[in-house]
């Protein structure tokens, strides 16, 4: 669902880059090491802070000049092709993410994963594919980790050996090196479509029906507080940021995110991420600080990228003091795990709460849980929409409107089933109403056969 190149027009333009990615490298290691000879020498012929206050496409063409000269005297014995090559390596070295820059011009890729400096593998179309591309060693990979880290202002070193970060079209980074990372530091890039799914487009996807879209915009409208639930990269990100489009334009939003991934479409947003601690181990800002200052900044709604610890506590008593209409996400299996973990990070906030006063906390602020999955051939849908309705004695009680329900797998490995719909009229319905939203009966009987 989330992945890039799902729709045609993406998947078209994928062999304007498979051949440089797909390509094995040249020479090996004698390749790496003119490469990077000429990377150094580079660096020592040209004032590169002086020369990048120029326009970007003449900067580019004036080093480019300097590398090609720079290639003459090395007297290497290179076709047109691989001097071209190297050439482009080099630029991506200098101005870019060095090898990870042909993937990342690449639409169909959706996760690129460095798992060793000569092992990385990529995600296209929800399957996972090693490439050729490879780094020097762990120092290279160290660097292009530090390039990405320093933009956004953050740091990695043996004392904070793990980070997120972003890169600047939102794709969504975290790296880890020694002493966690055993056999070298490791790369994950999640990425997303330069252009933001729609809603249409999940449709299109077969992400989840018309009638589902229609149901959950409703609810969206009418300031219904919704958790979206799944599992790693099943999509839930996607979704947020599906449902997040149907906020009305006139109200005010504030994002709170580890590292700031979502993309909303509505002008009056104000966004807030996280702060790991300095090199002293002081002044980090964690999520739940930034929950109670967003209540202080006049939000209409709050969004939440994910909560995963105390701070659902915050959220949850958000949702209860006139901040309705609220969305974040939670990792979970279900709906119904997703209500035991947000008892249990409740819990981890203010140990003395009564597990009935969680159980009620969250009834009274959680009306809805939109559960996506991820499934073996790669495609997300939307699995559940889930009502919570209330508690009987202890438990809290809930009812499905929407299911997908899994059928089988075909000989091309592709999974077969029906989105449908339980019959059931959610008790919000008259929330709804209120709210001018009069959906139809048939909504809540329709049946869609993917095969």
């Amino acid at each position: 669902m989330s992945y890039p190149g799902q729709t045609g027009l993406q998947v078209a333009s994928e062999s304007d880059w498979v051949d440089r990615i797909m390509e094995p490298r040249a020479g090996g290691a004698d390749y790496q090491e003119l490469k990077f000879a000429l990377h150094r020498k580079l660096l020592g012929r040209v004032h590169l802070e002086a020369v990048l206050a120029l326009p970007e496409d003449r900067v580019r063409r004036e080093v480019r000049i300097a590398l090609s000269q720079l290639l003459d005297e090395e007297e290497a014995l290179l076709n047109a092709v691989e001097r071209q090559r190297i050439l482009d390596e080099v630029l991506d070295e200098v101005f870019g993410l060095g090898p990870l820059e042909p993937l990342l011009a690449d639409p169909t890729i959706s996760d690129i994963l460095v798992t060793t400096p000569k092992l990385v593998y990529v995600e296209r179309r929800g399957k996972l594919q090693r490439t050729p591309v490879e780094f020097k060693d762990a120092a290279h990979v160290i660097r292009i980790i530090e390039k990405i880290v320093s933009r956004v202002g953050r740091r990695i070193d043996e004392s904070s050996p793990m980070v997120d970060a972003r890169l600047p079209d939102g794709s969504r980074v975290n790296a880890v090196i020694a002493p966690v990372a055993v056999d070298g530091p490791m790369l994950s890039i999640r990425r997303f479509g330069k252009t933001p799914l729609r809603s249409a487009d999940l449709v299109r996807n077969l992400a989840w029906t018309a009638g589902m879209a229609e149901l959950l915009q409703a609810c969206v409208t009418a300031r219904l507080n919704i958790v979206v639930s799944g599992g790693t990269g099943a999509g839930k990100t996607t979704i947020l940021n599906v449902l997040s489009s149907f906020i009305p334009e006139d109200e005010r939003i504030v994002t709170i995110e580890d590292a700031a991934e979502l993309r909303l479409q509505q002008i009056h947003t104000a966004r807030m991420e996280t702060r790991p601690a300095n090199i002293e181990g002081n002044g980090a800002i964690h999520i739940r600080q930034l929950v109670i200052n967003a209540l202080r900044m006049r939000p209409d709604r709050i969004i939440v990228g994910e909560v995963r610890g105390e701070e659902a506590l915050d959220m949850m008593q958000a949702m209860n003091t006139g901040h309705d209409g609220s969305l974040t996400t939670i990792h979970s299996n279900s709906p119904r795990d997703g209500l035991s973990r947000l008892e249990v990070m409740m819990g981890m906030a203010n140990a003395s709460m009564s597990v009935h006063s969680i159980r009620q906390q969250i009834v009274s602020a959680v009306d809805l849980f939109v559960h996506v999955s991820r499934f073996s051939d790669g495609t997300r849908r939307v699995t559940h929409i889930t009502e919570c309705v209330g508690m009987e004695s202890d438990t809290i009680t809930t009812q499905d409107i929407f299911l997908f329900e899994k059928k089988g797998v075909l000989a091309n490995g592709r999974v077969t089933g029906q989105f449908r719909a339980t019959g059931i009229r959610p008790k919000f319905c008259e929330t709804l109403r209120t709210a001018g939203f009069n959906l139809p009966g048939s909504l809540f009987q329709a049946v869609v056969e993917i095969g």
